[in-house]
């Protein structure tokens, strides 16, 4: 029988993008605990720092480090890799969550600016930032890159219908890495979660008449917590995850069944 931890992460650096909170934050506590160092990354510095100094007091002084980058900033996306490296000399896993949605309606109303933010801070910044760890990936043969997409990105929506189209981008995106770097050893994945209950996704389902609406259909009759993404992380970030690539999970209830 093989030996080892199928979740095991120990000595494992991973970079998490959105994670002072919701998803992202959960994804990071879980990969800290399971032995992982993490960066904790998102707009602002102090929750960055606050999340950081909880894991640290959990997990053991110099777990995490707290590095704040605006992903639609290319330039603090190279300094996030680069303060990850100068503290803990390397990247093996990327998990890019971060993500925009900055306006709820019908396509037709949607502005420009707000459309192209959508694509970019969804789609491109998730290419910049995978582009900025690639190399050391390939150069070891071996890295995890893990993409928090949506089930949103598997159907259509008449309020968040341009979110859905970068979300169904990103399914393509990590199906054309996996294509480049499976010889290389690097996998690439993405998550797809149904309603989780977040501040990103207040609008629906932080009024009971919307959250009927939404969790009536599904089979599990209620919305996510941030952990139980976390877990399909874990299993794609450890030696579990190891043979799958260029796929999308969904965890989201049974909605889409």
């Amino acid at each position: 029988m093989a030996q080892g931890n199928l979740f095991d992460l120990t000595g494992k650096v991973a970079i998490i993008t959105g994670s002072s909170r919701g998803i992202g934050k959960a994804i990071a506590e879980r990969m800290a605990q399971h032995g992982a160092k993490v960066v904790i990354s998102s707009r602002k510095a102090g929750p960055c720092e606050e999340v950081a100094a909880e894991i640290n007091a959990a997990e053991g002084e110099g777990t995490a480090i707290a590095v704040p980058a605006n992903i639609s900033s290319k330039e603090d996306l190279q300094r996030l890799v680069a303060e990850t490296r100068k503290a803990f000399g390397k990247v093996d896993i990327v998990v890019c969550n971060a993500a925009s949605n900055p306006y709820y309606g019908p396509m037709a109303g949607i502005a420009d600016d707000q459309f192209s933010k959508i694509l970019s801070n969804n789609i491109i910044s998730n290419h910049w930032l995978i582009n900025e760890v690639i190399e050391e990936m390939k150069a070891r043969k071996s890295g995890r890159v893990i993409i928090v997409s949506s089930i949103g990105g598997l159907r259509g929506s008449p309020v968040i219908g341009a979110y859905n189209i970068s979300k169904a981008a990103d399914f393509q995106l990590a199906r054309n890495l996996a294509h480049e770097y499976g010889p290389d050893g690097i996998t690439v994945n993405c998550i797809a979660p149904g309603l989780i209950k977040t501040d990103f996704a207040k609008a629906l389902w932080d009024n009971p008449e919307t959250l009927k609406r939404s969790t009536t259909t599904v089979p599990l009759r209620r919305i996510g917590e941030p952990d139980e993404i976390a877990g399909a992380a874990v299993f794609l970030a450890g030696p579990g995850g190891s043979f799958t690539t260029g796929q999308a999970i969904v965890c989201d209830g049974g909605a889409t069944v």
